[in-house]
């Protein structure tokens, strides 16, 4: 990965940061053990399944070097 998405990558997070520290309870930010319950909890409800439908709808996208390999391999086949 390059330095400038890698930039980004640290943009968004520490956005996304600031935006799920509002929305974690003060007590739990106090210990270490807190903050690690806290962001693996913001991360399974609301990070990861926006992730996971992004990857999902991109699979989704038909490329056209697969199609092309669908074809010929249909083609063989008859």
């Amino acid at each position: 990965m390059d330095a400038e998405k890698k930039a980004q990558i640290k943009a968004h997070a520490r956005a996304l940061a600031a935006l799920l520290y509002e929305e974690t309870d003060s007590e739990q930010v106090k210990t270490l053990a807190g903050i690690e319950t806290a962001v693996r909890g913001h991360l399974l409800e609301h990070v990861s399944p926006e992730i996971g439908d992004f990857l999902l709808q991109q699979a989704a996208v038909p490329r056209v070097d697969e199609n092309a390999a669908s074809r010929v391999s249909s083609d063989d086949s008859v």
